[in-house]
């Protein structure tokens, strides 16, 4: 067990550039801290939002490319989504349910993780962002950079944005991280709890980045408790990736 938590900090880096398909996330990040004359310090945990990571790794989809079937005609005309938009939630997606009359569609992806819409992000009227193909090796990939160029021990939380059946509006978990221990495990009075820290972790980093039209796609948690780990959050979901995405 960890030393408790009694207090943290959290920043944004802003202002943040405009990512592009195929950037240099670490480096971006790295060239945001230098301008705005902050450091990254050992335990710090970077909290990046999964639209840039898929921006960067170029999971883009042409809806031009989309062939809608009768299922997702359907759902589109429930949910006033756009048949593509559907679609591909489908095809993301193993099961799904329909929260309200209208949506939204709370999908159980192909990666394990129960999100809205499977994590489909609409890029315009054209296209979509698909979620990263291993969110793990993402954030281990981005971790190993950064500490490289920060010299700095630091972990890192990839978040997305995810509804509930039971209520409206959305919330942020994690889907993806390296060099935090996912689960947390708390004692008091013989009595023991699980929790999803990086859950927390990214919770706890929505409330700067979900804030629509600000452009921070990246915050900074610092003060917070954790156990080093290699371990990824895909250790602690209950369904394991139904199969390999395509490349």
């Amino acid at each position: 067990m960890t030393v408790p938590t009694s207090a943290f900090s959290a920043f944004a880096l802003e202002p943040f550039p405009t990512v592009r398909p195929g950037d240099d996330l670490a480096r971006t990040i790295m060239q945001v801290l230098d301008q705005t004359g902050s450091t990254l310090q050992d335990q710090d945990v970077i909290v990046v939002a999964s639209k840039v990571v898929s921006i960067a790794e170029q999971r883009y989809v042409n809806l031009a490319a989309v062939t809608p079937t009768p299922e997702a005609e359907s759902l589109s005309a429930r949910t006033g989504k756009p048949a593509t938009i559907t679609q591909l939630i489908l095809d993301e997606s193993v099961s799904y349910v329909m929260a309200g009359e209208h949506g939204p569609l709370i999908a159980r992806h192909r990666l394990g993780f129960e999100l809205t819409s499977a994590g489909v992000d609409r890029a315009g009227t054209e296209g979509a962002w698909l979620l990263p193909l291993d969110p793990d090796s993402s954030a281990r990939a981005l971790r190993d950079a950064l500490i490289t160029l920060a010299s700095a021990d630091v972990a890192v939380a990839i978040a997305d944005s995810d509804g509930r059946a039971d209520r409206r509006g959305a919330t942020c978990i994690s889907i993806g991280s390296a060099g935090v221990a996912p689960l947390r495990l708390t004692k008091h009075e013989g009595k023991r709890q699980e929790e999803t820290l990086t859950d927390m972790i990214t919770g706890a980093a929505g409330i700067i980045l979900g804030q629509r039209g600000r452009g921070a796609p990246v915050a900074v948690l610092r003060g917070i408790s954790y156990e080093p780990s290699n371990d990824g959050v895909a250790m602690m979901l209950h369904h394991s990736p139904a199969h390999q995405q395509p490349e």
